[in-house]
């Protein structure tokens, strides 16, 4: 069982930047890719930026590209979300989510979820 707590949301101007922690339970953490999604009113959850248990790997969704960076701290159980360059289109609930393969990746089934935190760009 892993419990995953986010934080660091809030509400910024457009243009202005955040950083999203999410801290895990686990003494498993490390063995787990950790992937970042989000839920935008009305719209459905969408994938944003994996990285995978050992941290050499990152996969980003198209739309954050060049703007977000995704890391992880194993030695502290924490992982990370850079959100730079912000605008009115990721306003949404952030959510983190654990994967056992260690692999992660927008199609792969996440085994854990945190409560999300939100996070408001306003124009």
């Amino acid at each position: 069982q892993v419990q995953l707590v986010e934080s660091g949301g809030g509400l910024v101007q457009a243009g202005g930047s955040l950083r999203l922690s999410c801290e895990g339970s686990a003494r498993t953490f490390s063995s787990y890719a950790m992937g970042w999604f989000r839920q935008a009113q009305g719209k459905e959850r969408e994938f944003v930026a994996s990285i995978t248990w050992d941290g050499e790997r990152t996969l980003y969704a198209n739309s954050v590209k060049g703007r977000f960076t995704i890391s992880r701290d194993n030695a502290k159980n924490t992982v990370h979300l850079q959100m730079n360059t912000l605008n009115v289109d990721d306003t949404a609930v952030y959510y983190c989510a654990a994967e056992k393969s260690g692999w992660g990746g927008p199609y792969a089934q996440y085994d854990y979820w945190g409560q999300g935190t939100p996070v408001t760009v306003s124009g």
